[in-house]
This record gives C-alpha cells, sequence and structure tokens, in this order.
C-alpha cells in the first residue's frame, strides 16, 4: 500500500504546488491585472502547427522478418535510442473537443557491436559492424484539448495514425556491407501508430505563456509521452526487413 501512496501524494504535491504558483503570480499594478487566470485560448494568437522534439527507446524488429536471430545475436538486447522531429498542421479545429490535420515526422537510430567472427559467432573481432535506420512518417494526428481549454485540466489526449517509410543501411568498419555481392541496405514501410498524452506547461507558468505567445507567437508548450508502434515489413512481405519498432517516445512540443 506504501509503495502506491508515496508516488500519489508526491503528484499531489507537485499538482497543490504548480496551482499555488499560479495563483501567486495573479496581482495588479500600473498597468493593470496580471497574471489572472482565464480561458485557455482567449488570449492566443492564431494556432495552425504543432511541433514536437522527440527522443525515445528504439530496437528494429529485424529478427521478426528473417529466419534466426541475426540482429539479436550481432547487437544484443540492449536497449538502443532515436531521436527526432515531427510537425503537425491543425488544418480543422473541432469545436469543444480538440483539432485534426496531417503529421510529417523523420528520425534517426543506429546500432552498433564488435562484429561476430563468420567462422565461430561466438568470438568477435576488431571491426566495428552497424545498422542505421532513419524512418520518415505520414500520419493523420487528432489532438483533444478540450479538458484543457474548457476545464483548465492541463491533460491533452492524442491519437495518430498512418504510414511509415523507412530507408535502412548496414556497415562494416565504416564501409557499407555487402552479401553475395549486394549492398546492406533498402527501404522498408508499412502501417503506423500511436496513442499518448501531452501535460500543458502553461498551466503552471500562465503569465510566462502570454508573454512567449505576444512575442514569438508561442501558444502551448508541453512535456508528452507516447507509446507507438510501426510495422515496416511492405505489409507482411517476405522481402522487406522489418525495421519497424513498438516503442515509447518523450518529447517537447510546441504549439504555434
Amino acid at each position: 500500500m506504501n509503495r502506491v501512496m508515496r508516488p500519489l501524494g508526491l503528484l499531489l504535491a507537485v499538482g497543490f504546488f504548480g496551482f499555488c504558483r499560479a495563483a501567486a503570480a495573479q496581482g495588479t499594478d500600473e498597468f493593470g491585472s496580471y497574471g489572472t487566470r482565464s480561458e485557455p485560448g482567449s488570449h492566443e494568437s492564431p494556432q495552425n502547427a504543432a511541433v514536437e522534439l522527440r527522443f525515445g527507446r528504439y530496437v528494429p524488429r529485424v529478427d521478426s522478418s528473417v529466419s534466426g536471430t541475426p540482429y539479436k545475436d550481432t547487437f544484443g538486447d540492449s536497449s538502443r535510442y532515436m531521436f527526432g522531429v515531427e510537425v503537425d498542421w491543425q488544418v480543422l479545429r473541432i469545436p469543444h473537443f480538440g483539432s485534426f490535420g496531417p503529421g510529417l515526422g523523420w528520425g534517426y537510430t543506429r546500432s552498433t557491436a564488435f562484429a561476430p567472427l563468420t567462422s565461430n559467432p561466438k568470438i568477435r573481432s576488431g571491426e566495428v559492424t552497424a545498422l542505421s535506420v532513419m524512418p520518415f512518417y505520414l500520419v493523420g494526428v487528432l489532438r483533444a484539448d478540450f479538458l484543457a481549454r474548457d476545464f483548465n485540466i492541463p491533460f491533452v489526449p492524442y491519437a495518430k495514425l498512418g504510414l511509415g517509410y523507412a530507408y535502412w543501411w548496414s556497415s562494416e568498419a565504416g564501409i557499407n556491407s555487402r552479401q553475395d555481392g549486394v549492398l546492406g541496405r533498402g527501404v522498408s514501410y508499412g502501417p503506423q501508430y500511436a496513442l499518448g498524452g501531452m501535460l500543458l506547461l502553461d498551466f503552471f507558468d500562465q503569465q510566462t505563456a502570454r508573454d512567449a505567445d505576444n512575442s514569438i507567437g508561442l501558444n502551448n508548450s508541453y512535456l508528452f509521452g507516447e507509446w507507438y508502434g510501426s510495422e515496416l515489413d511492405a505489409f507482411g512481405s517476405k522481402n522487406r526487413l522489418n525495421v519497424g519498432a513498438n516503442t515509447w517516445v518523450l518529447g517537447l512540443a510546441m504549439e504555434f
């Protein structure tokens, strides 16, 4: 029971601190009132797009598309990571619900290890082998920001669905690898989907949020967490390497 209550108590304390900080920022000076709570969106400049800076675990599902476990045998089962950027155009505003529009993303990840010897895979050579993956994707993004706009609850759930496309290449000692005379590189594609939630940072310092909107047109800023999956195997083709992943992403999002 204590294991549950301690994190819950910490979460409530953080929320209470944020509320008190926002309330303490209210006041009046020679220019009028400042820091007062108002309905989110009432002071904003036009909002058209969102930009996400993304970072998360990424282990390509190579072994699911080939016989054996060549990826695990070469690179092990330790976590690998990807960084990326996504831009969403919020072309449709749904009153008292949220926004919908297309999103375009890019990422990069690289797995490295000392190459196993062909004669004895249990022994590693002194040469580094690597698999690099550069995924792109086009998705429809539905954000439900009515909780923040209508009820002052700083949470925005969202969902994404679309297509992913990835360029990948392998190398040994910095040189593109070959197998049977064919370069170790290719492209893979398939469906991509995601579910996530965003914490509205404006709630904790509303005056700074207003200043950012007035000076650079930054409507809102968020911290977000996302679980997403990509099946980049050409819709089940046996001739394509599956370099997709089922994983998590953390990041910072900004709406302009």
